[in-house]
């Protein structure tokens, strides 16, 4: 059993640079079925509704958007409830970005662009809403607290943040589930990684203290997650 009283170091194989077009693609085909399954877009999706929205058509830019589902999600959660948006996908992988292009086709408002979350070029840029999901675990701490301060240098409405809690229970479940379902070596080592890999509620505060946020929301959601909401306006009530 692994030590889950620490962070995990260890990369997943995902993040490597020499991991196949194959591999990825089949990956992220089974992360988003997890997703579904796991309820993983309600955490995004319950954090927009809490948020104040202006009438005008609100710019949401997704750093790590991978293979893009999480963004499908919202698009047909905004066009549900009569919310205009534009989806910004961001990931420094160029093969995640044209799956996510291809996947999302059929999305006018939805844009992908290859580049790295720790691009100076990226701090140019604006979006009302910064977000990201099942992301900040890739990450260490000192990378995190960088990431953190980008995330809410671009967004002029709020920051909203979806990532894993580090608890045994969800490691052995993702572990079983993933081992059954799987086709790929690679989901199934780093499904429980990302887990071993993630950050619970002491870490998480810690981290945005160092941040400079003060003004935040933190609160566990089902399946084990964490949902994060930073606000940058006043109306925000949560």
């Amino acid at each position: 059993m692994p030590n889950l009283s620490i962070r995990s170091l260890l990369p997943e194989d995902m993040d490597q640079s020499d991991a196949s077009l194959k591999a990825i693609e089949q990956s992220l085909s089974e992360i988003e079925v997890i997703n579904k399954w796991l309820g993983g877009y309600s955490v995004i999706l319950n954090a927009l509704e809490q948020l104040p929205w202006p009438d005008r058509t609100m710019t949401i830019m997704d750093l790590g958007s991978g293979g893009g589902d999480t963004l499908r999600a919202i698009a047909a959660w905004a066009l549900k409830n009569n919310k205009p948006v534009k989806l910004i996908g961001v990931d420094r992988n160029s093969i995640m970005t044209g799956y996510a292009a291809t996947r999302s086709i059929t999305f006018a408002n939805i844009e992908f662009i290859t580049m790295s979350v720790f691009d100076a070029r990226l701090l140019d840029m604006k979006a009302d809403i910064t977000m990201n999901s099942l992301f900040c675990h890739h990450f260490d701490n000192g990378e995190l607290v960088n990431l953190v301060r980008i995330m809410h240098h671009i967004a002029s409405h709020s920051v909203i943040i979806n990532d894993i809690d580090r608890h045994w229970l969800a490691y052995y479940s993702i572990k079983a589930l993933t081992a059954v379902f799987s086709k790929t070596d690679m989901v199934k080592y780093d499904a429980p990684l990302s887990v071993a890999r993630s950050l619970n509620r002491q870490e998480w505060k810690t981290i945005l203290q160092q941040s400079g946020i003060i003004n935040y929301s933190l609160h566990w959601k089902w399946a084990w997650r964490w949902q994060i909401i930073i606000p940058k306006t006043d109306d925000y009530a949560g």
